[in-house]
């Protein structure tokens, strides 16, 4: 990976945690990592945990939506229950949650997919 694209990505995800406090979500942790992998961030909203994958493109936001295939989706939900298992004993309400930002002429373009991917 390129110093310019972990930039855009490190961006991404610290716009994408403003994003989401703003709408009222805590941010429990960013960069959640095991074994596994890693999940970008992990928030509440209100009762519900959530776990967000956050994917930036300087091209266009359907670039980054389409990224999510079916393999990513997998190891996501395999994550969270990586953290589910390690964090609660008795797992809370939960989703999977896909942030896609585009930089569009100095701005962020975002789209929210609330409960993106199956458990």
């Amino acid at each position: 990976m390129t110093d310019r694209r972990r930039a855009l990505g490190r961006a991404a995800e610290a716009y994408a945690a403003t994003y989401l406090q703003r709408r009222g979500y805590e941010i429990v942790a960013r960069n959640w990592r095991c074994t596994a992998g890693e999940l970008d961030l992990i928030a509440r909203d209100g009762a519900v945990l959530v776990f967000v994958e956050v994917r930036a493109s300087r091209l266009d936001i359907t670039r980054a939506i389409e990224s999510i295939g079916p393999v990513k989706q997998r190891r996501l939900a395999a994550l969270a229950q990586h953290y589910l298992t390690a964090h609660a004993p008795e797992p809370p309400d939960w989703r999977i949650d896909v942030l896609a930002l585009a930089w569009n002429n100095g701005t962020w373009q975002i789209h929210h997919l609330r409960a993106a991917v199956g458990e």
